[in-house]
């Protein structure tokens, strides 16, 4: 996707349009597994003299409190990042050793806020579901089958 096509979806969400930003966006966009805040700093550094890791964490919050990027967390409790190209409803399985991520489409947790809700009169407005693991692939090798 452009440079344009991010540019209108910072703008769509209240957020200028800078160029650390834009970076930030590419450089998830460039990978196929979520990063940790410093990863993307390791990667944006050489690309602007001042760049802390403060603002690293600041551009990851706000996009992803924008619904720009996904956090992704890790049975340690760290905390990574992700952009998931799929904008449908979704939930994400996490192979913790390879660290793929793969779409989970189907979701139950609807019908369980839904239930909530009507048994308590209360107003569920979003859901996250995460599920972490080791994938197929990763178990085999586990296995020492490949």
């Amino acid at each position: 996707m452009s440079k344009q096509h991010w540019s209108d979806i910072l703008r769509k969400n209240n957020l200028k349009v800078t160029p650390k930003r834009l970076e930030v966006i590419s450089c998830l966009v460039s990978e196929t597994s979520f990063l940790s805040a410093d990863e993307v700093w390791q990667h944006l550094k050489p690309k602007f003299k001042s760049l802390g890791l403060p603002t690293i964490y600041r551009i990851l919050d706000e996009l992803s409190a924008a619904g720009v990027i996904s956090r992704i967390f890790t049975s340690d409790h760290k905390q990574f990042y992700f952009l998931c190209p799929n904008q449908s409803h979704h939930h994400h399985f996490i192979c913790e050793s390879c660290r793929t991520v793969v779409d989970i489409e189907r979701c139950g947790i609807t019908e369980i806020g839904d239930d909530f809700a009507e048994s308590t009169g209360a107003r569920v407005t979003s859901h996250i579901l995460q599920v972490n693991g080791v994938c197929a692939k990763c178990c085999l090798l586990e296995r020492g089958s490949v």
